[in-house]
């Protein structure tokens, strides 16, 4: 018996788009029994023809217009499944209720059942996928449905995808020929292999080795897919981009573009807002102690390097005499400089940092980023510290994922950057709000904070 027989068959993705519009059909009678169930003060209507239209609709336009969820599921995170079929159905929905809206037809349906509806189709469409997902797995575990692979390369993006693949048997890659080396055994080795694809793990630099490789692959019909040895470099959000046509490797780009552009200003617009409404009174009482404390202005200004190093003023409630500057600045030692009693308590607490709000208001900064440093020490640190600069790809932030481990105030700036390019190449709406809310928590008083 061959254990790894193909069950990925043409027709298998129709199969699955017939039982993503049959779930969707189900849904919505399960909410019609359901919505019957719930009724109490008005009749619901016998003729259900336009119900059964609405989600016979749907089930087509879910099912039958292309859509990456239809893509392998071989090595798909299950997460990222979910999240594409949720997006899907969540547009499709979309798109009837703005048909309603168009045709003031929205009156002939039961609101009741369109929620039920929506929500019973989500829950069985990721249902469906959990089961066969976890079929799947089980199988591969077990030899069957495998793909046959030959690696090539020694570097270290070779090596970690061995590893992967030796602790993921769920995947369904099995390593059938691993070329560490190429020389005139292996390329004949390669010639004569029968796999289903090949994985080029080459450093972009050898580019004699990749010819080498692709010329012994000339009458292969297995899948060939390079996967650069970018491993000594540091990226952030890597990817392929297409630019008049022609596919981009992304080597370092800012998150912060298109929807999620639009998300991260909107969050910070409205949390800022939100905030400062409420500590008004805070920020009141604050500015009557620093004006108390010593003369001077209430806020303090200055000068930072925010996102494509743009300066601006950052402000911060006074916690010096206005005069401790007067001889320039140093990096370190914050805790040595000469602060008023209130400064102290205000800088020990982080309340010195309540103005930045304003400026998040103002579009300066930003509720969550890496904290911004002063132009002079800007200058003398990119040529100090590697991809120091790559902070400034996104705004500068009241707080961070550097700020709340700790890495604040004269910490080390090795350090502390990797956190920062850390929180950029993992940004999501939810790292901003654990950041805001760890920060609520233990961001405030640290012990490095001056």
């Amino acid at each position: 018996m061959n254990r790894s027989i193909r069950l990925s068959a043409p027709w298998v993705p129709y199969l699955v788009r017939l039982a993503d519009g049959l779930v969707i059909l189900l849904a919505a009678f399960l909410a019609l029994y359901l919505r019957r169930i719930l009724e109490i003060h008005v009749e619901f209507p016998v003729d259900l023809s336009g119900y059964y239209a609405m989600a016979t609709i749907a089930a087509i336009l879910f099912a039958a217009l292309p859509a990456t969820v239809y893509r392998s599921w071989r090595a798909a995170q299950l997460p990222a499944m979910l999240a594409g079929v949720a997006g899907r159905w969540i547009g499709i929905v979309g798109l009837i209720l703005l048909w309603l809206f168009i045709f003031k037809a929205s009156q002939d349906f039961s609101r009741i059942w369109l929620l039920l509806w929506a929500f019973i189709t989500l829950v069985l469409l990721w249902l469906e996928r959990f089961i066969v997902y976890l079929f799947l797995r089980v199988l591969r575990r077990r030899g069957f449905n495998l793909r046959h692979l030959v690696l090539v390369g020694d570097g270290p993006a070779a090596k970690n995808l061995h590893q992967r693949l030796e602790t993921s048997g769920w995947s369904g890659y099995s390593i059938s020929l691993w070329l560490e080396k190429i020389d005139t055994d292996s390329l004949k080795q390669l010639e004569v292999a029968q796999v289903d694809e090949v994985w080029l793990a080459l450093p972009l630099t050898d580019e004699f080795a990749i010819r080498q490789t692709l010329d012994a692959l000339k009458h292969s019909t297995a899948s060939i897919r390079f996967v650069p040895d970018l491993f000594t470099l540091r990226l952030i959000n890597q990817g392929v981009t297409d630019v008049l046509g022609i596919p981009m490797f992304d080597l370092s780009t800012s998150p912060m573009t298109g929807v999620n552009q639009l998300v991260k200003w909107s969050e910070d617009k409205l949390i800022s807002l939100l905030i400062l409404v409420v500590i008004s009174p805070i920020m009141l009482l604050l500015a009557i102690g620093v004006k108390l404390s010593s003369p001077g202005p209430v806020f303090y200004r200055q000068e930072r390097v925010g996102m494509n190093n743009t300066p601006f003023n950052m402000l911060k409630f006074r916690s010096m005499p206005i005069d401790t500057e007067k001889d320039g600045v140093n990096w370190g030692g914050s805790a040595a400089k000469a602060t008023t009693r209130f400064g102290q308590f205000i800088r020990k607490t982080s309340l010195d940092e309540l103005p930045q709000f304003l400026n998040v208001l103002k579009g300066d900064m930003s509720i969550v980023g890496p904290r911004p440093e002063r132009s002079i020490f800007v200058e003398q640190f990119k040529e100090e510290i590697p991809d120091y600069m790559k902070k400034h790809m996104v705004k500068a932030g009241i707080t961070g994922w550097a700020q709340i481990h700790g890495w604040r105030g004269d910490t080390d700036l090795k350090t502390r950057i990797q956190y920062d390019l850390y929180y950029i190449e993992n940004w999501s709406i939810w790292l901003d709000l654990k950041i805001i809310v760890m920060t609520v928590f233990k961001g405030f008083v640290n012990k490095n904070a001056y």
